[in-house]
């Protein structure tokens, strides 16, 4: 009786575990741009951006094509759009990847910048005094992806419209993982087998 409810026990802390817990993606840079404009735009009496998971997506997509390039690129500063040409050879492949379609996606910002070693005061700087704080100043921008890779920042914007919210509906499982909700089926298989 008294392995039975260990077994139990153990049950149910690995699945609290392993449904309780989600996979991070952690970035200090990014989390302090995003925090940095977000203070911005509260200044500015604008509602903070949301994340949003296909805009992070692209940001991070992009800043990876970029990670080899030098800070004198012309992508450097330059202003974006989903649906235009582009300097960036990959765009296309990387919209695809993250399941942004480029035929209705036109609301949509991104924006590079290149700052040695990301010092954070800096990178701020380039998004808040430049001309992309004209983006950032606006409250047609309510979601946000960040990525970076090396001396790259990358801030891609989304609207709440369906031409520039790059969004979709978003299931259980993918808020809590497959992975999770495989192990944690695999587990309640496996004690109804020992019980």
């Amino acid at each position: 009786m008294a392995s039975l409810n260990l077994c139990m026990f153990l049950f149910v802390l690995v699945n609290a575990i392993l449904l309780l817990s989600h996979p991070v993606h952690c970035n200090e840079d990014e989390d302090n741009l995003l925090q940095g404009i977000n203070s911005y735009r509260n200044s500015l009496n604008l509602p903070a951006l949301f994340k949003n998971g296909k805009a992070d997506c692209l940001a991070e997509e992009i800043a990876d094509e970029l990670e080899d390039e030098p800070c004198t690129s012309s992508t450097n500063g330059a202003n974006i759009v989903p649906s235009s040409t582009t300097q960036l050879t990959d765009l296309l492949e990387h919209l695809k990847k993250c399941k942004i379609d480029v035929n209705t996606t036109v609301d949509g910002i991104i924006m590079p910048i290149c700052v040695p070693k990301l010092v954070p005061t800096l990178v701020l700087t380039n998004y808040t005094h430049t001309s992309y704080a004209r983006y950032l100043n606006s409250s047609k921008y309510t979601g946000v992806g960040v990525g970076s890779e090396d001396d790259w920042m990358v801030v891609v914007l989304s609207t709440n419209t369906t031409g520039g919210s790059f969004s979709s509906a978003m299931s259980l499982v993918s808020k809590v993982g497959l992975g999770h909700c495989l192990v944690s089926l695999l587990l309640g298989l496996f004690y109804v087998m020992v019980s």
